[in-house]
């Protein structure tokens, strides 16, 4: 089992839980609002101001490094593997990256157009990245000798881009991270285990911008104490933003591997560049950078963020091909980030090789599969009054009749992996293919049977 089939397993108890409450939650002296029937650790009004940010930056990277980057085979390869906790712990030791390797990652991510970066702090094997008083299992007390986690906020904000911490509540290593389903003595000690790192994370590393959970598995929220948890989170981090993986909804929601937008809620799909999360030598699966560019217009149109991963070596470096990857998509969105960051939901959303995002009443419709001199757009209903190639200002010829726009006069191969154009509409731009396919005229000529 991997993290994808685990959280379609539990999406259902998790929906549960999402509609089990019609009340509001009493923390401490104060009652705060329930959000969609399920309770959070703070208002929607509070959501709005501490989420602009993320609602504005709309791309982030994502880190999985740990232990299972010196086996190269898949970050869930101690349970898929079935490797025993004393062979696998003989790992850290060994485990002794470059300094700073959190550098190019930071750099990368500007490069790539991104505005922020999740870091796994502590991954389901239970390694710790980060300088804790609660376990040896840790980079600084074991191969690294040093605070990895330190490096990476540091490299971060060097770079100006917002810091997330990644947190895995299931744990491998742990002697209570099973037994605590079972045992309430287990559970105690590690709930307290778990609280007690999230409040070093929340504490040692100045402001935090994104609590990053993960699977919470074998407990619930009331097993967890994730109201509390989180709560703690709020008062030492009261601009903190926490996903909706302790069991409770909080701030976003996170689909995975696959862009799925919330009615009404925040939320960010997150997705790996090949088909692992941690480094995997032999995964060469990767995506194309302008399958990435899709993706990350598909997010933006439908109002999300787009969370794309990295998996460094063990040395930390970058594996080549994502560097590759990133540096591309960072090219064009140079030229054309205003169109994602910027934009509004956007109802247009289907064509043979076209994607869309808007700003007001401006349409950017992307052409990543180049047809040729001309680019058709169907069934608008709005009036286009000019177009214009978006990196460049250029001037486009068009002609528009009740069913199409044609975008005319086009170089014979694409200018772009992605070719971007803004169409000024007269009003917000919307799409009917089925109301346009019931009004357009059918002229064909028929025999009788």
């Amino acid at each position: 089992m991997n993290r994808r089939h685990y959280l379609a397993l539990m999406s259902a108890a998790a929906g549960a839980v999402a509609i089990s409450s019609k009340t509001d939650l009493v923390l401490g002296q104060q009652t705060r609002p329930v959000d969609n029937g399920a309770p959070t650790t703070s208002t929607v009004e509070d959501r709005a101001r501490r989420m602009k940010w993320w609602h504005e930056a709309k791309f982030g990277m994502f880190i999985h490094w740990g232990l299972y980057s010196t086996l190269g085979r898949h970050e869930w390869v101690m349970e898929n593997e079935g490797i025993p906790v004393s062979e696998y712990e003989k790992l850290a030791p060994d485990f002794k990256p470059i300094p700073n390797a959190a550098r190019a990652w930071a750099q990368l991510a500007k490069r790539a157009g991104m505005k922020y970066m999740v870091m796994t702090t502590k991954h389901h094997e239970g390694f710790c990245n980060f300088d804790t008083k609660l376990t040896d299992y840790c980079a600084p007390k074991q191969g690294p000798g040093r605070d990895l986690v330190r490096e990476y906020v540091d490299a971060a904000r060097a770079e100006g881009l917002r810091v997330g911490f990644y947190y895995s509540l299931m744990d491998w290593h742990h002697p209570g991270g099973a037994k605590c389903k079972t045992d309430e003595a287990a559970r105690r000690r590690f709930v307290d285990y778990i609280h007690g790192q999230v409040k070093e994370l929340a504490t040692n590393y100045g402001k935090l911008d994104i609590l990053w959970y993960d699977v919470a598995w074998p407990l619930d929220a009331k097993g967890w104490e994730s109201v509390e948890m989180n709560t703690m989170v709020r008062k030492l981090q009261p601009d903190i933003i926490i996903n909706n993986r302790s069991k409770i909804p909080e701030d976003f929601d996170t689909p995975e591997q696959r862009i799925e937008a919330s009615q009404n809620r925040p939320w960010e799909s997150c997705m790996t560049l090949n088909d692992s999360w941690g480094y995997h030598a032999a995964d060469f699966n990767w995506k194309s950078p302008t399958t990435v560019i899709r993706n990350l217009i598909t997010c933006a149109r439908d109002g999300g963020n787009y969370l794309l991963n990295i998996g460094p070596k063990p040395d930390g470096s970058i594996p080549e091909e994502s560097v590759r990857i990133l540096s591309a998509v960072g090219d064009w969105m140079a030229k054309n980030g205003a169109t994602i960051r910027e934009s509004d939901p956007c109802q247009p959303r289907r064509g043979n090789y076209v994607s869309y995002t808007r700003k007001g009443n401006t349409l950017y419709a992307h052409v990543h599969y180049w047809p040729g001199e001309t680019v058709v757009i169907g069934n608008l209903l709005n009036q286009v009054s000019s177009v214009q190639m978006f990196a460049t200002n250029e001037p486009v010829k068009f002609q528009q009749d009740g069913f199409r726009v044609r975008l005319t006069g086009l170089p014979k191969k694409a200018p772009d992996i992605v070719t971007t154009f803004a169409l000024e509409c007269d009003g917000e731009p919307k799409q009917d293919h089925e109301g346009k396919r019931a009004v357009k005229p059918r002229e064909g000529v028929y025999k009788s049977a």
